[in-house]
């Protein structure tokens, strides 16, 4: 029997690689002859880098770059198998989890790390870029990340302006005289799931701006800004992204993106999926068992078990999902080509002793999925 083992990272608990090292375990268990290939997937949110390092054969690369806040902070990004592509993960240079809850503040938070990781990668002679933009601490609408890369933003007096995103209310030009000419040789694809404008009730400011601790009047205030910045960037440099989807992703640094390199949004797990050829992966394999931390109706909007499924259902392949837990609207996505869910919690348990145990529950839970299998082979052949 061959199985494909592909799951998204456990957050909290456990790394998509350790995942799926779980899965292999309970499957031995069962099937000890089992041909197992492991194929750690991420949607562009934590554990991209990892995991397609992981898929590809390429390795880790240390950077010491700005953090949010403005000091230094050690961050990394990945060289893929086929050392010609990069996978950078935004929130290891601009992430919320970089800012302890009582010090967030968006007004300042800046991107500007994450340009350094671009330039990093471009230093490396590095023509295609793979951008994961989930976990954000900032809400500048990636003005830092341009920063990094050569653009000045100007107020009326000429003067540059500080980092963050309420200093773009005082944006009256944007010089990109001395932007990295590299950038207009590289491809970068930007991993999104989500599909915000900029601004508006929908947009960055509104949606998470909360989570990285704006009060309702510096919602108001940043979002007013990010649509000013939109403005002079469409009088500018003729590109005009306030109501682009995916624009307000990772606090506009999606706007961000656009506006200044040649980057194309697209959902994170279809980039992770095509980087780590998971079509040839799976085209002859017997059953694909995939997984996350929490199933519910959010699952079946792009998110990676379903995105596995799609590939999977186009050679047949069925498809298994072992979540963490199962909420609300979880059984959706038997409707997106996944053929069973199953829970890897076997009794109640409080969340912290799920999570210290995950490895333990996800082994255990993939041994019972297996021996499910078997039944069915054994009444199979009782009908023959």
């Amino acid at each position: 029997m061959r199985i494909v083992v592909a799951p998204d990272s456990f957050k909290g608990s456990l790394s998509a690689m350790d995942v799926a090292s779980a899965m292999e375990k309970g499957i031995h268990a069962v099937f000890p002859e089992a041909q197992v290939s492991k194929v750690p997937i991420a949607d562009g949110g934590e554990g991209t880098v990892e995991a397609l390092v992981a898929a590809t054969g390429g390795r880790i690369i240390h950077q010491q770059v700005m953090g949010p806040l403005g000091d230094r902070t050690q961050a990394s990004w990945g060289l893929l198998g086929d050392g010609e592509t990069a996978v950078i993960e935004m929130a290891a240079a601009s992430g919320i989890t970089l800012i302890p809850a009582e010090k967030r503040n968006p007004r300042v938070a800046t991107t500007y790390g994450t340009g350094q990781l671009i330039q990093a990668a471009l230093d490396q002679g590095i023509k295609k870029i793979i951008i994961g933009i989930g976990g954000s601490a900032t809400n500048d609408g990636g003005a830092g990340m341009a920063q990094a890369l050569g653009v000045k933003f100007l107020d009326v007096n000429g003067q540059e302006l500080s980092y963050g995103g309420a200093a773009l209310a005082q944006l009256e030009t944007m010089d990109t005289t001395h932007i990295d000419s590299r950038l207009a040789e590289t491809t970068i694809l930007v991993a999104s799931d989500v599909d915000n404008p900029l601004c508006g009730d929908h947009g960055a400011s509104a949606v998470y701006g909360p989570q990285k601790g704006a009060t309702p009047e510096i919602v108001a205030e940043l979002d007013q800004a990010l649509k000013h910045y939109a403005e002079v960037a469409k009088k500018v440099i003729g590109k005009d992204v306030l109501n682009l989807p995916g624009a307000g992703a990772a606090g506009g640094l999606g706007a961000g993106l656009m506006i200044f390199t040649q980057a194309k949004l697209r959902p994170g797990v279809e980039i992770v999926l095509e980087a780590c050829d998971f079509s040839n992966t799976v085209k002859h394999a017997d059953l694909v068992m995939t997984g996350e931390g929490n199933t519910d109706f959010q699952t079946a909007h792009g998110k990676a078990p379903v995105g596995i499924a799609q590939i999977a259902k186009q050679y047949g392949v069925p498809v298994v999902c072992l979540s963490g837990g199962l909420g609300k609207g979880c059984d959706d996505v038997l409707r997106k080509g996944i053929d069973a869910l199953m829970g890897t919690v076997p009794r109640p348990m409080e969340l912290t002793e799920c999570m210290a145990q995950a490895g333990e529950l996800l082994q255990e839970a993939a041994a019972r999925v297996c021996r499910l299998i078997q039944v069915g082979f054994d009444v199979s052949s009782r009908n023959r």
